[in-house]
């Protein structure tokens, strides 16, 4: 096996959670604008260019305790964020990473980093049907496949298929 073929995430070498920062949230701002990056998660802000509602989301992000979100750091440079949100027995993942990061095993390490913090079984999250790129990170993760469902993707402005699953153990 040569170089260039090897599995992307060998390239992870150091990767941090820690609290999100003032300073994270241009870059939040910026890599959740990003077009190509908000088709493929598809469920995303009404409008991602709309910093004065970015900016009131985070607010109420950070103020509530219910809401757990890191800073996804890696070899000392902020790549992306994950977490959990929703109600006892309902609780959601989420994580985003920087586009120009994809393909390096980013997001499996931060959400193995995350499961590893958190205590929360089980944990669901949802997928666009054809995001085999997130599926595929949730998988690798041990979240199993526990239904389908049809939601409004405003990214593409249409309803499309999306992939429900969880983490039991």
């Amino acid at each position: 096996m040569t170089a260039r073929s090897r599995p992307q995430e060998a390239d992870v070498t150091r990767i941090s959670l820690r609290a999100v920062q003032d300073g994270d949230l241009p870059l939040f701002f910026a890599w959740m604008s990003d077009p190509e990056a908000t088709r493929v998660a598809a469920f995303t802000a009404r409008d991602p260019a709309d910093r004065a509602a970015f900016d009131a989301h985070w607010a109420r992000i950070r103020s509530d305790e219910g809401v757990v979100m890191r800073t996804v750091v890696a070899d000392g440079a902020v790549v992306g964020h994950v977490g959990e949100y929703g109600e006892a027995g309902d609780r959601q993942v989420t994580y985003w990473i920087d586009r120009a990061h994809w393909g390096r095993g980013l997001a499996t390490a931060a959400l193995r980093a995350y499961l590893d913090e958190t205590p929360t079984r089980p944990l669901h999250a949802r997928a666009a049907a054809d995001n085999a790129g997130s599926r595929r990170v949730l998988e690798k993760c041990g979240f199993v496949v526990t239904g389908a469902d049809r939601g409004f993707a405003r990214a593409r402005g249409e309803e499309i298929d999306e992939v429900l699953v969880t983490l039991y153990a």
